[in-house]
């Protein structure tokens, strides 16, 4: 297939393009981003004339994976011009260039949009059955997102796989203060800079490694209309976590300030990824203590710590 990627150059886009590349595929990408190379092109998604321009000059595409967000809870509070111009004007305009082109869309959601459910495990249908209440404007646009697709779909047969992505970390995800708990808690742990844990906080953490080949299995077992959620399975606190990292780093532990709420973010998620398991061999390997430990190495040697 020919495959184009909105956010190549990203923390997902760059592993993401590599496997697709090692499979056969043709792929291009688009970013924000100023860098030469065949089959990429500078081009912001809020911007319709930059879309139209990429897909005349990089296309015709069989499929877009569309990784291009804001990302983050803080983010999207601190940001939020720039988080619903991207994630949702950002969207529509690429949906409305699907609606031209006629490609396959695969979708990265989040699992940011089951809000403040609480059930013991979350399944793809809960959204269907329960009133939701998303807790941070960057759940909110993830879940506009999804509505935006839906309705395409109805309205316009577009053909949209939807993945809920929940906590990947590991290698290649360069820190700033938006970024997922494990880079986070890791890098200010090399640096000597504080951070906080909320106590009673629980998490899936999915290792890099595991992810990409999932994700690029989507494409080769392509079903519209359907919703995947793409998770770990260990299922692991908050501040169990952080204990790890301090424990790896020989960080001082007087670096961490322990709080009982956060009132943007969800108590616990865990996913169940049955269906990714059946549709794409979704089966991730990596024990949270190892991906940990490869993640700082990683660190060490990027930031020479």
């Amino acid at each position: 297939m020919k495959i184009l990627i909105t956010g190549i150059k990203g923390t997902l886009g760059r592993p993401l393009a590599a496997e697709l590349k090692k499979r056969g595929h043709e792929v291009c990408g688009i970013d924000l981003t100023h860098e030469p190379g065949d089959g990429y092109m500078r081009a912001d998604i809020r911007n319709y004339r930059q879309l139209e321009e990429a897909f005349k000059w990089l296309g015709p595409f069989d499929l877009v994976y569309h990784l291009a967000a804001e990302f983050g809870r803080l983010n999207g509070e601190q940001y939020y011009e720039t988080l619903w111009t991207t994630n949702v004007i950002g969207t529509r305009n690429l949906l409305e260039i699907q609606r031209v082109y006629g490609f396959r869309l695969i979708f990265a959601s989040s699992s940011e949009i089951y809000g403040d459910l609480h059930d013991e495990v979350l399944t793809e249908d809960i959204p269907d059955r329960k009133p939701i209440f998303q807790q941070n404007d960057y759940a909110i646009t993830k879940w506009v997102n999804e509505q935006q697709i839906m309705n395409y779909g109805v309205r316009y047969q577009t053909q949209t796989v939807r993945c809920r992505f929940f906590n990947a970390y590991g290698p290649g995800e360069y820190y700033h203060p938006y970024r997922s708990v494990v880079c986070l808690f890791s890098y200010r742990a090399l640096h000597g800079i504080p951070w906080t844990v909320y106590d009673g906080y629980s998490r899936v953490f999915m290792y890099i490694d595991d992810f990409i080949p999932t994700l690029a299995n989507v494409c080769e077992h392509f079903k519209a209309g359907e919703v995947y959620n793409i998770g770990g399975t260990e299922y692991r606190s908050v501040r169990e976590l952080s204990n790890m990292i301090l424990e790896y780093t020989g960080a001082d532990p007087g670096l961490v300030t322990y709080l009982s709420k956060d009132i943007h973010n969800t108590l616990n998620k865990l996913p169940d990824i049955s269906k990714a398991s059946k549709a794409f061999g979704h089966s991730p390997k990596m024990p949270l203590e190892q991906g940990v430990r490869l993640t700082i190495d990683w660190m060490r040697k990027t930031y020479r710590k």
